[in-house]
């Protein structure tokens, strides 16, 4: 910055010589070693939708006329939208065309946007699109060895020999000096450094606390001080319910009001605020099972059912969150006749921090459970989920003055079977569960 005037630095650098950054006469400060990975900014939205999907857009304008560009760009959207209903495949019934993007939309838009779009681009774009995507995808991964790295390098090099077909077909003229494609090369040294960057995009949950939600609930009108007086008694609110949880006041473990519409992905991110976990079962329960917990040990095959859910309904009622419930000694405990619900899915929300996550850290899984398929025992055809660990979650959700659910599993024809009940009109549990 000494060894030129300002308007060089300008025009040729774009630096603003008034401004001097405040590591300037930091000891020993390397500004680059203070930048540590954004997989949101840098690479979900910035190089994916910022940059190639914007690119792509270009391309088609400049290649064909204004009237045939709209017809790709709508066959495009068609392609989008005509996405099949499938866990983990998100439909844009719009296609591309929002007011206002998002990191989920970014995101939801990279699992299907490459098929979109082969045939109506050149066979070079098709390849920089994919590479790069394995790049993104190696990169939020949630652990690493070597061969991991080596493949982010190659995914790498690949991508910026494919991407030379933007320059070649004048979308990027004067190439391709822009910071947030440049972070690339430096992920394998960040993550061999700082470990895997899959936590980088919860500091943006902090943005939308402190900054989003209070500019809302301002009159738009000098609202910095309006937003500091909401952080300021939300801060409050939080340090008074720690110290009502610390004397046991109120429970630890109070969950929001679960959603009315559930997703149709097995695995997603969600963005809403942070709970324990809640559980939300299916709409209509399986009519084909019997009522009563021997009855339905006899039917499900498992002649211990009914010690097994009173095992889990003891240690549940004895755990430290439900302190209102004292020792529940087994003969409280009554269920020969306490009707029972069984539903083939649920919904498990659970606080999960890393990037596959919502911004407030939370992970929504939906749990399947089919006996038959087709005339024959149920195929494990994904990832095989244990319901045991989710346990916990069920109950302390569902626990309620009428009602409660319960997860267990059984075997059927060979396979492992996942099965939720609900207990209603629970006369032999102690008073106030």
């Amino acid at each position: 910055m000494d060894e030129f005037p300002a308007d060089i630095l300008w025009d040729e650098y774009g630096i603003d010589a008034d401004i001097v950054p405040f590591t300037r006469n930091f000891p020993r400060a390397e500004i680059h070693e203070m930048l540590s990975p954004d997989l949101l900014h840098q690479i979900i939205k910035g190089s994916f939708k910022d940059h190639l999907v914007t690119w792509v857009g270009e391309y088609i304008y400049l290649a064909h006329s204004k009237a045939e560009a709209d017809k790709i760009m709508d066959e495009i959207d068609r392609r989008i939208a005509a996405v099949p209903a499938f866990p983990g495949l998100r439909r844009f019934k719009q296609g591309r065309r929002f007011k206002q993007w998002t990191g989920d939309d970014s995101k939801a838009l990279m699992k299907v946007y490459l098929p979109a779009i082969k045939g109506l681009v050149p066979p070079q774009i098709v390849e920089a699109l994919g590479a790069f995507l394995d790049f993104c995808y190696l990169v939020r991964r949630s652990d690493f060895d070597e061969d991991t790295l080596d493949a982010i390098d190659a995914s790498v090099a690949n991508y910026h020999e494919h991407r030379a077909i933007f320059r070649e077909l004048g979308v990027r003229p004067d190439g391709f000096s822009l910071p947030r494609q440049h972070a690339m090369i430096h992920y394998r040294p960040n993550i061999e450094k700082f470990g895997a960057p899959g936590c980088s995009s919860i500091t943006e949950s902090r943005h939308i606390t402190a900054v989003k939600k209070p500019w809302r609930r301002s009159s738009r009108y000098e609202a910095l001080s309006q937003m500091l007086m909401t952080n300021q008694r939300l801060d409050k609110l939080s340090a008074a319910h720690a110290d009502f949880v610390e004397r046991g006041m109120v429970p630890p473990n109070l969950t929001a009001v679960p959603d009315k519409i559930v997703e149709d992905a097995d695995v997603e991110e969600t963005d809403r605020q942070r709970v324990d976990g809640n559980v939300i079962l299916a709409r209509q329960r399986k009519r084909s099972y019997p009522r009563f917990a021997n009855s339905l040990a006899d039917y499900i095959k498992v002649p211990d059912f009914p010690d097994l859910l009173l095992n889990f309904l003891h240690d549940q009622l004895s755990s430290p969150n439900y302190p209102t419930y004292g020792d529940v000694s087994d003969d409280d405990l009554d269920i020969s006749e306490l009707p029972i619900s069984v539903y083939h899915s649920a919904v498990a929300t659970f606080y999960a921090p890393s990037d596959p996550s919502g911004i407030c850290g939370m992970r929504r899984e939906r749990i399947r459970s089919t006996p038959t398929f087709v005339l024959y025992s149920r195929r494990n055809l994904g990832v095989t989920i244990t319901v045991f660990p989710l346990l916990d979650v069920c109950l302390a959700h569902r626990l309620l003055p009428s009602s409660f659910v319960i997860a267990f599993r059984h075997p059927v024809s060979e396979s492992s079977h996942n099965v939720f009940a609900t207990i209603s009109d629970p006369q032999g549990i102690p008073d106030g569960t």
